[in-house]
């Protein structure tokens, strides 16, 4: 394995051209960084909005490829050769059985619990920096994961031919640890939280120069979540919706949703309007709901203890940044216990067939909470954010979903059977009911 070879910064015909500090306005060539050298701010992705605006289309974007890379004008990759592996166009689904159980009446799920090609969100983001990896020169690409980058990482990696090492805790579901061998990388289970291992991942990215997507390759990462935007403006007929409720991690995706509505509204490929942006976090790993609700700028570090692993981060980079989101548009960052991520990932599953991992059960569960408090207007086009698939985090929900009935292969063991099963049915809606 070694060290990117090349900092290959041809831009022509590139609609991005450089690096800028979020935080003190330092710009930068667009090299594998992603810390600002005079205030340590984090670094973004800059784009000439002039020439999108006069090339870019809602016809071009429509003759697309029917993936992420319909929209490639919009990310930081500087030539057509991507790795594209299907990522994207996801349904995006006008929820029913959900919505009525819910009291709403305009509620549609963008379902990347069917993203390709490792059922998650984290599909988009490697697929973008991969890319830019490449044209970057490495070929060792790693991260630091709760799982499911993880295994998008090694996935999009085996893909595009470069070795891989992804590093991950070592109490990890046994799904994503699978999910992530199966495609033959080194995988280093860390003795620690993801923060500890995030930390670590940062010492070998200095020391051994590989391109580690969610570090130093992280600007061109998290515009692959713009894309969950981008989608959602076009399968709405492009219109933008009046409200969003999605998971908050490192506070990445919640923000650059954000920024992928107001990059279509900013090349006048969408009419723009006020969107409200809510956040989902588990009770055992919420620093950046604690903030929200404290009325605070900042974000105390915790130490994750909940279920939800794949959205536990107790020092997210983004977290600020998520908070001063739902402050200015009115929005809201609430958090919800284990037994409420369980419920809400059955809520999802017995209303409307789709299995979510954890993350999907907390998001759920905070729209639920979100209606019930009654900061969800029923009229308004709410979209909710589905991230991952219940079948990497199954140890989530057993216990809590029965178990089959095992019946002799008669019909009178099946009548017997039967009966007892609609009678416990009977039981449950009572008590619901109670």
């Amino acid at each position: 394995m070694t060290q990117a070879t090349t900092n290959n910064l041809n831009l022509t015909g590139a609609t991005f051209d450089k690096l800028k500090c979020k935080e003190c306005g330092e710009e930068y060539a667009p090299e594998a960084k992603h810390v600002c050298e005079v205030c340590f701010g984090p670094l973004e992705v800059q784009y000439n909005y002039d020439l999108l605006r006069q090339t870019v289309t809602r016809a071009t974007i429509e003759a697309g490829p029917n993936s992420i890379w319909r929209y490639r004008k919009f990310l930081p990759v500087a030539t057509e050769n991507v790795i594209d592996v299907g990522t994207g166009m996801t349904p995006l689904i006008k929820s029913e059985r959900l919505a009525r159980r819910l009291g709403l009446k305009n509620l549609y799920i963008k379902n990347d619990a069917v993203n390709m090609p490792t059922l998650s969100f984290k599909d988009r983001v490697v697929s973008v920096a991969l890319s830019r990896a490449r044209e970057l020169g490495f070929s060792t690409v790693s991260c630091a994961s709760t799982g499911n980058l993880a295994n998008s990482t090694a996935a999009i990696a085996a893909r595009a031919g470069l070795d891989c090492c992804v590093f991950v805790p070592a109490d990890l579901e046994a799904g994503k640890i699978l999910g992530t061998l199966i495609y033959n990388p080194i995988l280093m289970a860390v003795k620690g939280n993801y923060d500890q291992v995030n930390r670590l991942c940062s010492e070998v990215a200095n020391t051994h120069g590989w391109g580690f997507v969610n570090i130093n390759l992280r600007p061109y990462y998290s515009e692959g979540s713009k894309t969950l935007g981008y989608e959602v403006i076009e399968q709405l007929g492009w219109k933008l919706p009046d409200h969003v409720v999605a998971p908050i991690a490192s506070g990445s995706l919640f923000t650059k949703i954000h920024k992928g509505f107001q990059e279509f509204v900013k090349v006048g490929l969408v009419d723009d309007k006020a969107v409200r942006f809510s956040g989902a976090q588990a009770e055992g790993c919420s620093p950046v709901a604690s903030a929200f609700k404290e009325g605070r700028d900042f974000i105390t570090p915790v130490k994750p203890n909940t279920i939800a692993k794949s959205i536990a981060i107790g020092n997210p980079a983004d977290g600020v940044y998520a908070v001063e989101l739902a402050n200015k548009t009115n929005g809201n960052i609430e958090c919800v216990n284990d037994e409420e991520v369980i419920q809400g990932i059955k809520l999802l599953a017995e209303t409307e067939g789709i299995f979510t991992e954890t993350a999907g059960g907390t998001t759920i569960a905070v729209l639920k909470k979100l209606v019930e408090a009654g900061k969800i207007d029923p009229e308004e086009t709410t979209v909710v954010y589905i991230t991952g698939n219940g079948l990497k985090t199954q140890e989530a929900v057993q216990g809590d979903v029965g178990e089959p009935l095992t019946i002799e292969p008669k019909l009178e063991s099946f009548e017997r059977a039967i009966e007892r099963a609609r009678t416990l049915d009977r039981l449950e809606w009572q008590q619901v009911l109670v």
